[in-house]
């Protein structure tokens, strides 16, 4: 089948487009940026670049689709807004899918079983009720806890029990969910595909295992070998809520709002008839949470929410920001002869930066820096990475975006996303046309009006430092296994 996949960046579409691959379908991935879209050499993808928050031109639209998923939501976007912006977003795709040779949409969305909904599911529903109103059959998947190595849901809970051997909670945590494992709903999301019995029709799709998010976090900590303890007040407010996700977990806060308001509605399966119709045996929640580990100590998560470009609003696309400004800019620029390193070596220490490596120099620094984002909103420094030792672009790195990483030309751009009065780039190249190669690095700050410069003079100071101390660390690390091979030689 000739399949239309929007989402194919985000969280399940990154893994279901292989698995679509694996099964000989022709895949045609929707993308609003094109450079984000990572791809095997042996897989033969068709690419459509475009944002369903406008109409689809005929002339660009690909022709001769079989089925399409519909992937694409906008929770993490903005705290107000996001509703208006997916019903818009789900009009267009309906509109578009309708004047193609579609026989079937396949959406994936939330439970919607109990009357009095959050914004969140609320809006998940109306998405759904717009594209079932539409000529081309719809096959609604409905979700509660996705549960999977990278999902937000998986890595809130796991930052939670990781670093709180004791919480007084909200009592939402005594709210009830039926968690699905990410293999189960790759099973379901293909397996309704084609199917006519299917068309027309909305499914929950549960792990069959109802628990209380409390009991999750227990559990998690029993799998975990930890000991963890929990109470919950009645007193603590839906913002309050926000608020302790969002400092003690890598959340952002406008997910961690939408979050908490979907956390205090019971997310649990009509039935299982799907299962029953596939004849898919869910995995439990314990077994999920296994096979999530499994792949985090193997360094193979295929995909992280926080990749997702959808909490920055503000960026949209990273097209027009892969060209560093000049005009009106501050820069700091630093130059490494490299002598104590391989090129290949001071390579690889730029493309593992960041994460648990950290940033080379004054680590407390950055971690305060963090600290300060998430105090005024931001990001902070949690998010992490999702590969220690790779990057793509558009993956998050700490309170970065990677604009670019070039392996050949040995250059990576940063975009920072932390809380700024002005935007700010950090670029790491390798220059090695001169005599002796040459590791550059090169921090610009773009001001907006008077208040970003009196931030770049205050702060350049310590820039310099850190810049500094960065630089020339990078040039010299050496991870423990290659000092060792150097030891033993």
């Amino acid at each position: 089948m000739r399949i239309l996949l929007t989402g194919a960046t985000g969280y399940i579409g990154k893994r279901l487009l292989p698995v679509l691959l694996d099964r000989g379908h022709e895949v045609i991935c929707c993308v609003r940026n094109a450079s984000r879209l990572e791809l095997e050499p042996e897989w033969n993808v068709e690419i459509f670049e475009h944002d369903f928050l406008y109409p689809v031109r005929p002339e660009d639209a690909p022709a001769n689709i079989d089925a399409a998923y519909f992937l694409i939501h906008s929770m993490s976007a903005s705290t107000s807004d996001f509703q208006s912006l997916e019903v818009k977003t789900a009009r267009h795709f309906r509109d578009f899918v309708e004047e193609t040779q579609a026989r079937q949409i396949i959406y994936l969305t939330g439970m919607v079983n109990e009357e009095k909904l959050s914004p969140h599911l609320e809006s998940r529903f109306e998405v759904e009720r717009i594209l079932g109103a539409g000529k081309v059959p719809l096959t609604a998947l409905r979700a509660g806890i996705i549960v999977g190595s990278g999902s937000a849901s998986f890595e809130i809970i796991r930052d939670l029990v990781e670093k709180l051997p004791v919480m007084v909670a909200p009592r939402w945590l005594d709210t009830k969910c039926e968690p699905t494992a990410i293999r189960d709903v790759l099973q379901f999301l293909t397996g309704v595909l084609g199917r006519e019995d299917c068309y027309g029709r909305d499914f929950d799709i549960g792990g069959g295992q109802v628990l209380t998010y409390k009991e999750m976090l227990l559990e998690y900590a029993r799998v975990r070998g930890l000991k963890r303890y929990i109470g919950t007040v009645p007193v603590m407010t839906p913002r309050l809520s926000s608020y302790w996700l969002y400092f003690v977990t890598s959340t952002t806060y406008n997910l961690a709002i939408n979050l908490v308001d979907s956390m205090k509605v019971d997310v649990v399966a009509r039935d299982h008839e799907l299962s029953q119709i596939l004849g898919i045996e869910p995995i439990s929640y314990s077994r999920a949470v296994e096979l999530a580990f499994d792949k985090i100590a193997q360094h193979s998560v295929l995909s992280s929410w926080k990749d997702s470009l959808v909490h920055s609003s503000r960026l949209g696309s990273l097209r027009h920001l892969m060209q560093v400004p000049s005009y009106g800019c501050f820069k700091d620029e630093q130059v490494q002869p490299i002598r104590h390193n391989t090129v290949d070596q001071v390579w690889a220490n730029i493309e593992a930066i960041g994460g648990s490596r950290g940033w080379y120099f004054a680590d407390f620094m950055w971690r305060l820096r963090g600290f300060i984002d998430k105090l005024v909103g931001g990001v902070g420094l949690r998010r992490g990475r999702t590969n220690p030792d790779h990057i793509n672009p558009g993956d998050s790195l700490d309170f970065w975006r990677v604009l670019d990483v070039d392996g050949d030309r040995r250059r990576l751009l940063l975009y920072a996303e932390m809380k700024l009065p002005g935007e700010a780039w950090l670029e790491f190249w390798i220059n090695t046309d001169s005599k002796e190669a040459e590791l550059h690095q090169e921090a610009t700050f773009r001001p907006a009006g008077l208040l970003g410069r009196m931030y770049w003079v205050l702060v350049y100071p310590l820039h310099w430092l850190v810049f500094r101390g960065m630089i020339r660390n990078l040039e010299r690390y050496q991870p423990e296994s290659s000092r060792m091979q150097t030891d033993v030689k």
